[in-house]
């Protein structure tokens, strides 16, 4: 292992890992991913595209409007401008890195359409195949890169700090429950979101918060953990996790339908198209109240225009062209976590944080469509610009690495709890139930799933007020003021609700 004095440890394979390890060269560069590159990444799965503003009736100006709408008061606007004007500039890079992106017949990028956009702007490659190709892509870069050296089956399992309270490096455990200290002058998280906190998710299973986790072991501030958005249309045909029918079909013309027959959101603003919180929070109330919901993607070209949609749809008995899509929401994407700057840094000398992981402000309460991506690749160069542009420190000798970390017994327990509590539709009562029950598989301390559900339930429960993805039954309206929250640094596995607070 590299314990150079320039070396940056970049912990995460998906497009935030891949972008910030690419973007540091020449800098040295060991990347820790848990599995063969890319092979557990949610990247991989992303369907719909990469929003930028680059058609002829459009403008940076315009996405970042959209982006705060769609944030729910939360979003914050130099962030929004920001990402919002380095969107084609990121784009270019990607094309000159050889992404295949899909173009018309003129040659020029097509642009889809998602909801809450007010424009055509989404990038997209094989039709629903963005992500995967983009992460191929990038990993492919990566590879050929002689900076970055890819460690492989390898999990981080802490973060490791000096005598100064800097991290300086991760403990990190292979497949064989063997733990060793690697060093570095920087630290960037790149781990992803929490979906697979949840029996319904659209995330791979191990998307379980576990860079969150690290960085509150380390005592960095996370924010607005509360804020998880599930995606309206996964396709219920029993399988774990659940693959995902894109946004960018009702984009396209696909319509809702309950059990009746009924469009039930033609008479809500937007239909199909509002924003996902209400999408979900509509077929959500139509199945419990009995009615099943399909999503009706019986278009011309469907099967030419969304190949992966049409083959996940297959693969489970399902023909989108001949007969309609079940659907339902599921645990998607993740607005809160680690709270960082415009350069990344987060709270904790030494710690960086880029994508699904970090809370950047760009997201606030509710993501808009295709902007995780986006988010991610502009990011990714700031981390990298700060990093090499950062004094060196000495490195001293780190702490031992620990003991090897367990899995979660309470697993299967805890992804239904939070299904059934911590959920689309959340209430005190169940909060609290939540809260007793994962503070009890959190005490031993080293559940590391215990507890990020458990930090998400906690500050579900002191948001009293609904807002973009955090929807309370028993608080059904918004707060007058758009306040974030935020967990104080972490002091004891059981920190208990005082340890998330609202603040402007």
């Amino acid at each position: 292992m590299d314990h150079s004095p320039e070396n940056v440890i970049v912990v995460g394979g998906g497009v935030a890992g891949l972008a910030t390890a690419l973007a540091l060269a020449p800098l040295p560069v060991t990347l820790v991913v848990a599995a063969p590159l890319g092979a557990e990444a949610a990247t991989g799965w992303a369907q719909g595209g990469i929003a930028a503003a680059i058609g002829p009736d459009d403008a940076p100006e315009l996405h970042a409007q959209d982006t705060l709408d769609a944030g729910a008061g939360l979003t914050e606007p130099e962030v929004a401008r920001r990402i919002a004007q380095a969107a084609p500039g990121a784009i270019d890079w990607l094309v000159a890195l050889g992404t295949p992106f899909d173009r018309d017949g003129t040659g020029t990028l097509a642009l889809g359409l998602e909801a809450a956009h007010s424009r055509r702007r989404i990038v997209h490659a094989e039709g629903d195949g963005t992500g995967r190709v983009v992460l191929e892509t990038l990993a492919k870069a990566a590879l050929a890169c002689p900076s970055i050296h890819v460690l492989a089956g390898q999990r981080a399992i802490r973060l490791l700090t000096d005598a100064e309270g800097r991290v300086a490096g991760v403990a990190v455990q292979d497949r064989d429950a063997r733990v060793a200290a690697l060093a570095g002058r920087a630290v960037v998280l790149a781990t992803g979101g929490l979906g697979g906190l949840y029996a319904a998710t659209t995330n791979p299973l191990g998307a379980t918060g576990s860079g969150l986790a690290l960085a509150a072991r380390a005592g960095a501030v996370l924010r607005d953990m509360e804020f998880v958005q599930f995606h309206p249309t996964a396709i219920a045909a029993g399988a774990d996790p659940m693959p995902l029918a894109t946004e960018a079909l009702r984009g396209e013309g696909a319509r809702l339908y309950n059990a009746r027959g009924e469009r039930f959101m033609a008479a809500i603003p937007g239909a199909e198209l509002a924003p996902r919180d209400v999408v979900a929070r509509a077929i959500f109330a139509q199945i419990a109240a009995g009615r099943p919901v399909v999503l009706d993607a019986r278009f011309e070209g469907v099967a030419r225009r969304f190949p992966g949609v049409v083959a996940l749809c297959r693969a489970h008995g399902l023909d989108p062209a001949e007969a309609p899509i079940p659907v339902r929401p599921a645990a998607h994407y993740h607005m809160g976590g680690i709270e960082v700057d415009a350069a990344g840094r987060s709270s904790v000398a030494g710690l960086w944080a880029c994508g699904e992981v970090a809370s950047t402000g760009l997201h606030g309460a509710n993501r808009l469509a295709s902007n995780s991506l986006l988010e991610a690749l502009v990011c990714a160069r700031a981390i990298a610009a700060d990093i090499a542009g950062s004094p060196m420190h000495a490195l001293g000798r780190l702490p031992a690495p620990g003991a090897p970390l367990r899995p979660s017994p309470a697993r299967a327990e805890i992804r239904a709890l939070m299904e059934r509590q911590v959920g689309v539709v959340r209430e005190a009562a169940g909060l609290e139930s939540a809260i007793a029950r994962l503070a009890e598989l959190s005490a031993g301390g080293e559940d590391d799933l215990a507890l990020v559900a458990h930090l998400v339930a906690e500050a579900a429960l002191t948001r009293t007020e609904s807002r973009g993805g955090h929807f309370r039954a028993d608080h059904p309206e918004p707060a007058a003021q758009a306040l974030h929250s935020r967990t104080a640094p972490f002091a004891a596995p059981d920190a208990g609700a005082d340890a998330v607070r609202q603040v402007a």
